[in-house]
């Protein structure tokens, strides 16, 4: 299956564009399905195009696959409820923000560029049919191990992307926040000042 099953399309107080009212962030992956190679470097590549201050990039991905040990390994750090569904994803990313460049120099703008670069890679995903699902229920100093981690290298979010799976999968409990309605703070709560 390569799209999502349920309609979870937001109801937005003026239009926006379909692919962004229309992505949202299930738990319900897939356990079967490999990921489909072409539409994982599709993702890639539009989080690699990502604007960027000064075009530092100041992102790096860990990109492990299901069934291996590195996808083990990025699972194994996972805390809370999210162990609990985050295997079945064909593929785990770990995202990491560059917060110093290789001469020891701040890039303070490393979060908010990387930030960036994942929510790009979330909507090619969502266009190409996959699922995303970020977290930050992670435990840091786990992460910090895996390979090619520099200690510039501040992991951020843990990245589930892959096929849409069955919702009846999941515990009980996620099953009703895979199908509650999707919610958000009122505009004018979240827009401060307007002159």
């Amino acid at each position: 299956m390569s799209t999502p099953v349920l309609d979870r399309t937001a109801d937005t107080n003026v239009p926006v564009l379909g692919i962004l009212a229309e992505r949202w962030s299930p738990r319900a992956f897939d356990n079967a399905s490999p990921i489909d190679e072409d539409k994982l470097a599709s993702a890639l590549e539009a989080a690699r195009w990502t604007p960027s201050a000064n075009n530092t990039q100041p992102w790096r991905f860990i990109v492990a696959r299901r069934g291996s040990e590195l996808h083990a390994q990025i699972h194994a750090g996972l805390i809370g409820f999210n162990q609990i569904w985050a295997g079945n994803a064909a593929v785990l990313i770990v995202a990491l923000a560059e917060t110093t460049d290789a001469e020891g120099n701040a890039i303070s703008h490393a979060q908010y560029d990387l930030g960036q670069a994942v929510a790009h890679l979330s909507i090619q995903a969502h266009a190409d049919g996959l699922v995303v699902h970020q977290m930050s229920g992670f435990e840091p100093e786990a992460l910090k191990q895996l390979p090619g981690v520099e200690a510039r290298f501040v992991p951020t979010t843990v990245i589930a992307l892959g096929e849409f799976g069955d919702v009846e999968s999941l515990p009980e409990a996620l099953q009703e926040r895979e199908v509650a309605p999707r919610v958000r703070r009122a505009l004018n709560e979240t827009v401060l000042v307007s002159a």
